[in-house]
Formats: structure tokens, C-alpha cells, sequence
């Protein structure tokens, strides 16, 4: 054995590289494992979130919205500016500047907390060890008291549309297009489907998103989809429902699609295909067969309340394991670990992890949708109140959409809040204090709100829960 530690993280993404500054703040001897590339050739941390996720993805989200609002937006304000151009190579080039900023800075966060980063692809053996493939096929091999898990995702790859980088592509892929495609398909009306779509749309491509379920974002509050899917119609984004590919051929630089729907087969052919249908936890060839870990039918691995594994000093923690694929998540159960490695008390709340979806307008919300609680048969009363009547939405031209309240019938606990407007991935933040303290819709709707402000909107839908709103009819 070339090293011992007390901590080895496997994993360098929003969970590992956080599990990992956490145990070295707490006086662990803590070593990183990654094997991300850059475009420059090097170590690149921060997983998929920092280099072909999160970052970039908002990078390019709020670059194609600066263009989307001169012509759109703008001129409301009595702003004009005529042959508005974009510029690919600086449109990328500023997404990679700021990948490049974030990634380094992790390692400068190594350095300063002492944690020793390795290149490579680790894997769990036996007994606590971690062998260490390098890029060129070199070998170690360390070992440590714990391990903590942390391998991310992979994007979710159909049998008949497989990636080939050019013209079917995942999300690094789309992050990266030097050229606005005319015509943009994209499988799969989700998180990435939504928000990529957008960036290109904004643009100037014809998008067009099959989705093969026939509900439009099933997984958030239906009140909240219908506004969201009203709006992105408007914005030119067709989104078609209950839509399941079944062919995808590739034909001169374009893309010859076949789906089916209630009305039976269609033919779509578009320049570029993004498949956006969802990830996967990504445990291939990370675990020796008798280190004991367990993973479950769809690759995750398996863990209790506290994110261990059952085998002795060994941890899994974000996307590799059960509960929401969001990096948030991922990097809280991160520094639960650390600390209950450390023999302090670690916290993460599954029920009030916050969702965000970045489109305009954004979409946000934290707890239980109205269709859970009524399928779960729970007592439940809805408080919502609009962006269109809060002076500030109104002022910034967004006065789209609303705040939706819900708390429980008979002690008026919240049990859910969810939005779709302007700045909502911010005002989202609010929601889950208050519900991570047990807090009811009273609560929200005594604290005081600076005026004229966005969060008014929470208070209101709050108010509104009693009936008491003042600024709309009860």
C-alpha cells in the first residue's frame, strides 16, 4: 500500500469534492479520487455538475437570455437595438472560461484544506482499499478507514438513438454546439430537455421536445406545469406529449426521427438530436464482487438513513444512491457523512430538498405536490397569489406566474410550496427554512416582506391559505 487516510472519496462532484473538504476540515486525513478530463487534457473536478451540468448549462442559459430579451423584453422598456448578432466562439468560450474558473478553484480548495486529489478511476476492494487506474493504465493502490462513494451519474442512452457526439448528442453535447441548428429535436421534456431546449430556442432554433409521457412534467405540481407549459408554447417550444420514439436514423448531418402517439407514427427530421431521458447512478466497475456493497435493480447503490452501505467504513452518497438526482442533495448528504465519520451529528432532510428548473420563467418547489397529498389522502388547503399583481414583477416586465402555498388542513403545517415566475430558484429558498423548522402558512404569512419585492408573492400565497390575501379577491 503506497498511502493510508482516514477518508477516501471516490467521486470529486458536488458530493465527493464537498464529503471531501468536510473530513479534512474535521481533521481526517482525507485523499479525492477523479478521473473527469477537461478539454485542456487535464484533472478537471467537480464531476458532471461543474464541467457538462450545473454550471455551464447556466452559463449559457443566462448568456442566450441577454439576446432573447433585446428583442423580446427590451423594447417594452423603450430599449431597441436593431441586428442583434451572437457570436458562437465567445457564446462557448465564456461558458468554458467559467467551467474552467469553478474546476480550478476546487483544487485550490484541495490544496487549502489539505486534501490529496488523485487522477484516475477508482475502485472499491476489499477491506477499505481503492485501486487507482490512471488514464494511461498505471495502477495503485490506497487504503483508508472509510470510503465514501460518491460515482454520479451517467446520461441515460436509448438502443436506438446512441450517441455518436455530432448529430445525436447528451448534454455535454449540446453544451458545446458551435452552430445555432435550424432544427433542434430533443427526446425527454425533463430538467435537461427543458432548459437546453430553451437556450437554443432563444437563439433561434426550431425546437421541437417529444416527451413520452402524456402528462407535461409529471414530477411537479400540476397547477405550476400548466402555467409553465402555457409559457414555453408562447416562447415557440414545441413540446408534444405522449410522443415515444422509436427510430432514429442518421442521414446526411441530419437526424430522420419516428415516433408514435395516440394519432399513430409520425416522421420528425431535425439537424441535431438531444436525448435528454434521464440519468443513471454510475457504479460500472466500481466495486470489486466482494467488497459486500450492495446495489439495487437499477444500479444504485444500496444505503440506510445514514448513506451507509452496510459494510464497515464504507459510504455512498448523491446521485450513485437513492433520492433526487440534484447536486444540492448530493453535497448535504456529503457533509452528513463527514461528519458521521467524524462522530458528530450529520442532517439531511430528503422532504424539503428544493427543485429548480432554470427556464424563463424558472420553475420551483419544495415538499408534496397537491396530486401526492390527495393520492396520500392527507387534509390539505392551497394558498396562491400571482406574479401579475406584485408591483416589482410588474416593474421588471416578468409578471408571469404564480406562488402556490399548501399547508395542512388541521394543524396549517406547510406540506408543500411551488412556483413558477421571475427569480422563483431564489424565493424557493424561503419555503424550505420554514418547512425544515416545522413552520405553518401562518408563519410565512406574520413575517414581514420589503416591499415592493418578489417574495411578496410568497406572502400572499400564504395569506391566501386562510382567505386573508389583500392584494387579490379571496
Amino acid at each position: 500500500m503506497s498511502d493510508k487516510f482516514d477518508v477516501i472519496v471516490i467521486g470529486a462532484g458536488p458530493a465527493g469534492y464537498v464529503a471531501a473538504i468536510r473530513a479534512a476540515q474535521l481533521g481526517l486525513k482525507t485523499a479525492c479520487v477523479d478521473a473527469f478530463v477537461g478539454k485542456d487534457g487535464k484533472q478537471a473536478l467537480g464531476g458532471t455538475c461543474l464541467n457538462v451540468g450545473c454550471i455551464p448549462s447556466k452559463a449559457l442559459l443566462d448568456s442566450s437570455k441577454q439576446f432573447f430579451n433585446l428583442s423580446h423584453n427590451l423594447p417594452a422598456h423603450g430599449i431597441s437595438v436593431e441586428n442583434a448578432k451572437v457570436d458562437m466562439g465567445t457564446f462557448i468560450g465564456r461558458k468554458d472560461k467559467i467551467v474552467k474558473q469553478f474546476t480550478g478553484g476546487i483544487g485550490q480548495l484541495f490544496k487549502a484544506n489539505k486534501v490529496t486529489a488523485f487522477f484516475g478511476k477508482g475502485k472499491l476492494l476489499k477491506d477499505n482499499n481503492v485501486e487507482i487506474t490512471g488514464n494511461d493504465g498505471s495502477k495503485q493502490t490506497i487504503s483508508a478507514t472509510n470510503v465514501i462513494l460518491a460515482s454520479g451519474s451517467v446520461p441515460i442512452e436509448l438502443p436506438f438513438a446512441k450517441f455518436d457526439g455530432k448529430n445525436i448528442i447528451d448534454n455535454a453535447g449540446a453544451l458545446d454546439i458551435n452552430e445555432v441548428p435550424k432544427r433542434l429535436g430533443v427526446i425527454g421534456a425533463g430538467v435537461i430537455g427543458l432548459e437546453l431546449g430553451s437556450v437554443w430556442n432563444r437563439l433561434g432554433s426550431q425546437v421541437t421536445i417529444l416527451e413520452a409521457l402524456p402528462d407535461f412534467l409529471s414530477v411537479a405540481d400540476a397547477d405550476v406545469a400548466k402555467i409553465a407549459a402555457k409559457e414555453f408554447a408562447k416562447q415557440g417550444l414545441t413540446i408534444k406529449l405522449g410522443a415515444k420514439l422509436t427510430k432514429a436514423e442518421v442521414k446526411k448531418n441530419e437526424v430522420a426521427l419516428t415516433y408514435e402517439d395516440k394519432d399513430g407514427a409520425h416522421e420528425l427530421t431535425v439537424d441535431k438530436l438531444l436525448v435528454a431521458v434521464g440519468r443513471r447512478a454510475y457504479t460500472d466497475g466500481l466495486l470489486a464482487g466482494d467488497t459486500g456493497v450492495k446495489v439495487d435493480e437499477r444500479g444504485r447503490i444500496v444505503v440506510d438513513e445514514h448513506n451507509h452501505t452496510g459494510v464497515d467504513g464504507v459510504w455512498a452518497i448523491g446521485d450513485a444512491v437513492r433520492g433526487p438526482m440534484l447536486a444540492h442533495k448530493g453535497s448535504e448528504e456529503g457533509v452528513a457523512v463527514a461528519e458521521w465519520i467524524a462522530g458528530k451529528a450529520g442532517h439531511v432532510n430528503l422532504d424539503t430538498v428544493p427543485w429548480v428548473i432554470y427556464t424563463e420563467p424558472e420553475i420551483a418547489w419544495a415538499g408534496k405536490t397537491e396530486k401526492e397529498l390527495k393520492d396520500a389522502g392527507i387534509p390539505y388547503k392551497i394558498g396562491t397569489f400571482p406574479f401579475a399583481a406584485i408591483g416589482r414583477a410588474v416593474a421588471m416586465n416578468e409578471a408571469i406566474g404564480q406562488v402556490k402555498v399548501i399547508a395542512h388542513a388541521e394543524t396549517d403545517r406547510l406540506l408543500g410550496v411551488h412556483m413558477v415566475g421571475p427569480g422563483v430558484s431564489e424565493l424557493i429558498a424561503e419555503a424550505v427554512v420554514a418547512m425544515e423548522f416545522k413552520g405553518s402558512a401562518e408563519d410565512l404569512a406574520r413575517i414581514v416582506h420589503a416591499h415592493p419585492t418578489l417574495s411578496e408573492a410568497v406572502h400572499e400565497a400564504a395569506l391566501s391559505v386562510d382567505k386573508r390575501a389583500i392584494h387579490k379577491g379571496n
